[in-house]
C-alpha cells in the first residue's frame, strides 16, 4: 500500500507561482509512474501531468505545457508540480497519482490517489 500526500496548495494570483509536493508513504513510489490530476469546480477531474518512473519521461495537458513542470525524487520518495504563470481556469483541487508500468494520461489504471490539495488562482 502506497500513501500520497499532496502540499503545497493556497490562493496566488494570476501570473504566480506554486510549487506542490506529493510525498509517498508506506512502500516507495520508485515503482510506479507518477502524475498529476485535478478537478476544477463543477468539472470532472482531468489529467495535467505524469513522470515515468527514472524520471526520464514526461507529459502535460496542452493546457498547462510550457507552465507547468514535473519532477521527481527517488530517494526523497517525492513527486513536484511547479506551476508557473497561473490562470484563474488553474483553480481546481489537485491529485498525485501513482500507477504501475508506462505514464498515462488516463486515470484508469490509476493504484492510489492522493486527498488532494486545492489551488486558487484569483486576482
Amino acid at each position: 500500500q502506497v500513501q500520497l500526500v499532496e502540499s503545497g496548495g493556497g490562493l496566488v494570483h494570476p501570473g504566480g507561482s506554486l510549487r506542490l509536493s506529493c510525498a509517498g508513504s508506506g512502500r516507495t513510489i520508485r515503482n510506479y509512474a507518477m502524475g498529476w490530476f485535478r478537478r476544477a469546480p463543477g468539472k470532472e477531474r482531468e489529467f495535467v501531468a505524469a513522470i515515468s518512473l527514472n524520471g526520464g519521461d514526461t507529459t502535460y495537458a496542452d493546457s498547462v505545457k510550457g507552465r507547468f513542470t514535473i519532477s521527481r525524487d527517488t530517494a526523497e520518495n517525492t513527486v513536484w508540480l511547479q506551476m508557473n504563470n497561473l490562470k484563474p481556469e488553474d483553480t481546481a483541487v489537485y491529485y498525485c497519482a501513482a500507477r504501475m508500468g508506462r505514464i498515462a494520461t488516463s486515470s484508469a489504471g490509476v493504484a492510489f490517489w492522493g486527498k488532494g490539495t486545492l489551488v486558487t488562482v484569483s486576482p
